[in-house]
This record gives structure tokens, sequence and C-alpha cells, in this order.
């Protein structure tokens, strides 16, 4: 069974999920990022920008698309909810919807803001989560949201 944990109370979900996604790329893991096509869009930008100096190497996958073979050895990739994900290590969610197939990943990350939507939103995965069966783990958060754990 994957190891769930909910990253909570982040006041910019998508630095947060920038930082995460680097530490998790200089540790040699593999994983997919998922949620709503535009947010996607905007992890996608930030990943080019938010450090000047540093890359931190992905790819996108849009619903409906599969993996391209040339792409393989990409160790992250911002993929549809309704893309064919590659197989990783890590799955992180930003979206709003619970992820089904949790028994694919080692490690499920769900990451929740700290606006009202985003709390509620996040509590009912919480609750979809435990209906079907999983323990998720709240993880411990620093105040600022800033240093994340792959």
């Amino acid at each position: 069974m994957a190891r769930l944990e909910f990253h909570t109370e982040i006041a910019d979900p998508l630095g947060y999920g920038c930082r995460l996604l680097r530490k998790a790329y200089r540790r040699g893991l593999k994983v997919v990022v998922c949620g709503e096509p535009e947010r996607l869009g905007r992890l996608d930008t930030l990943l080019w920008t938010f450090e000047q100096l540093e890359f931190v190497p992905h790819a996108r996958l849009r619903a409906g698309e599969r993996p391209d073979a040339a792409l393989q050895r990409t160790p992250i990739w911002l993929a549809d909810a309704a893309a064919d994900w590659p197989r990783s290590d890590v799955l992180v969610n930003l979206g709003e919807q619970p992820i089904e197939q949790l028994e694919r990943f080692e490690r499920v990350i769900e990451i929740v803001g700290d606006d009202e939507h985003d709390r509620q939103a996040g509590r009912a995965r919480w609750r979809h989560y435990v209906a079907a069966g999983h323990k998720p783990e709240l993880a411990n958060t620093p105040a600022d949201g800033k240093e994340a754990t792959p």
C-alpha cells in the first residue's frame, strides 16, 4: 500500500510544489504531478523560472496522450488526471479529486493550500481515502510552507 501524506496549510502550493520537485529530482526520484490542466500549465512555467540558475527537467502529459518513448528518462511528468501516467516512485496531487490508483506508487503526496476552498477539497479527499481503506498521514509541514520534503 502506498504511503499517503497530506501537506496542509500551504500558502503557495505551486511554489511549494516546485521546491518539492527540485528535491525529488536531486534524489533521483521519478515523479508524476497531477491536477487540473490550467494549474499544471502554471506549474510548468514556474519550473522554468522559479530558480534563476537551475532547471528541473520535466515534461507535460495531456489527457489522451501516452508518454513519448524519447522522453522515457524524464524524471518529472506533469500529467492531467485522465492521462496515462508513466511508472513513478511518487505521485503529487495538486488537483481537487482523489487519486484512484494509489497502489501504482510507493508514495502519494497531497498538497493542500491554506484557503478555504483548498481546505474543503483536501478534507473531502481525506474522507474518500479513509472510506477506501487507506490510512493518510499529516506531514510535518513547516509553518512557512517553504521546505518541501519528497
